[in-house]
Order: structure tokens, then sequence, then C-alpha cells
């Protein structure tokens, strides 16, 4: 079994920047994606950014330039840098992990709030 636990959001104003950290634990293959999403009150779940172990980093359009996904494949743990972050930023952040070895997992997402 798989599980992901995400961790770093909170409180920022328009302009600042977080870190979030997602760690995998569990029996995990050789290769996995993990990612993160992010859904707004009232909004569906959206894709923000995810990588691969062995592909290039995707970002959504909207974060592409301020946001960095980055990943220790030692330590199963993704990262996601926000800077110059906006009101719409905000959101419930989530995790994903990803394989064909198991079906996909989520966290339970971690709190993220920009505003002034």
């Amino acid at each position: 079994q798989v599980q992901v636990v995400e961790s770093g959001g909170g409180l920022v104003q328009p302009g600042g920047s977080l870190r979030l950290s997602c760690v995998a634990s569990g029996s995990i293959p050789s290769f996995y994606i993990m990612g993160w999403y992010r859904q707004a009150p009232g909004q569906t779940r959206d894709f923000v950014a995810d990588i691969s172990t062995i592909g290039t980093p995707m970002y959504a359009e909207a974060v592409k330039g301020r946001f960095t996904i980055s990943r220790d494949s030692a330590k199963h743990t993704v990262y996601l840098q926000m800077d110059e972050l906006k009101t719409e930023d905000t959101g419930v952040y989530y995790c994903k992990i990803s394989s064909p070895a198991f079906s996909d997992t989520w966290g339970q997402g971690t709190q993220v709030t920009v505003t002034s």
C-alpha cells in the first residue's frame, strides 16, 4: 500500500512564496509520477504540475514561470516551490502518485491562502 502526505501550506500575501512538500511511503515502484493539483472552493480539482522518475516536469499554463516542481528520488519526495503567488492560487493543494503498479493515490491536501 502506498501513501502520500503533503505539508507546507499556509497564509501568504500576494507576491509571496511558499514551498510544498509531498512524501510517498510504502511499496514504491521504480517508475512513478508525482504531481500537484489544487481545488478552490466550489471549483474542480485542477492539475498544477507533475514530474516523473524519468521525464521532464509538466506545468499548467497558469503557473508556468512562477512554480517549480522538483523531486528527491532517494526520499520519494516532491516539492512545489511557489513564487509570485496570486490570490487566484488560493485553494487546497493535493499531491497524487501514479504508477502502473497501483491505483492513483491522493494525499489529504494542504491549504494555501493568498490574501492581503
